[in-house]
């Protein structure tokens, strides 16, 4: 990947690339040869993008936003990164183009019930000292089209079309802002914004196990906290969260 042709935004580096297979595996093989702290990568199209769970994540050319961005100062609890993410993007779409969206636990953004949005977060492996030199977040946002079953700003009645270029300029100072807070403020926040706190959920674990219950918390260190039916508490570390109707009386 060659920084020489990228372009500085306050203290971001960012690079702008027509097509590659993948940002997130881009920016992870650049973070290795010294890329430096808020460098970005976004392209038009990717043809090997993925989410979580190994999901393909694929839009036509030049519609969405698909990007990736490299952070070097990690706080103690990474998943604050894919957070501060979200929360930056959920604050685009509300005041770029007036679309009401809400957060789902524990990366996914949605509009009602529809995924507007979704993050993958991956970290570099440790160095010598045993920490993490750097994590690379992506995300995908569906701006002017999305796939059967989810949403994109144009389908939820956006008040005024917004580019990749656009909505990217708008989240990365928005990113800052949040790095800048207090645990306690950034938690709040985050908390404030998910809708999956008080829904009726089944979370899908790993194991195979469903979970079914009322989510009532996020906890600091970014776990979930659902009161299953039968009056067990769960906190969760990794989950895929579905949102169910409530039960008619």
């Amino acid at each position: 990947m060659d920084l020489s042709h990228a372009n500085q935004s306050g203290p971001w580096l960012i690079l702008e690339v027509e097509e590659t297979g993948s940002t997130n595996a881009d920016l992870l093989a650049a973070g290795a040869t010294g890329a430096p702290d808020r460098t970005v990568l976004r392209a038009d199209y990717q043809s090997a993008g993925r989410g979580r769970l190994e999901r393909t994540w694929e839009a036509p050319r030049g519609v969405n936003l698909l990007v990736s961005l490299l952070f070097r100062h990690i706080p103690e609890r990474t998943h604050v990164l894919t957070q501060v993410v979200a929360l930056a993007a959920l604050k685009s779409a509300q005041e770029l183009c007036g679309v009401k969206a809400q957060l789902k636990w524990p990366n996914d953004i949605l509009v009602g019930t529809e995924k507007l949005a979704g993050i993958l977060a991956q970290a570099s492996p440790v160095d010598e000292s045993g920490t993490i030199p750097f994590v690379v977040v992506g995300i995908g946002v569906n701006l002017a089209w999305a796939p059967p079953e989810a949403a994109s700003l144009q389908s939820s009645g956006w008040t005024r079309e917004v580019t990749p270029q656009e909505f990217l300029q708008h989240m990365l100072p928005e990113i800052d802002r949040l790095l800048s807070m207090s645990d306690t403020q950034l938690h709040g926040e985050y908390v404030g914004n998910v809708a999956t706190i008080g829904s009726r959920v089944r979370a899908e674990m790993p194991s195979g196990q469903n979970i079914v219950g009322r989510a009532l918390d996020i906890e600091p260190d970014g776990r979930l906290v659902i009161l299953d039916e039968c009056a067990v508490t769960h906190r969760i570390d990794t989950a895929d969260v579905v949102h169910l109707r409530p039960a008619v009386d």
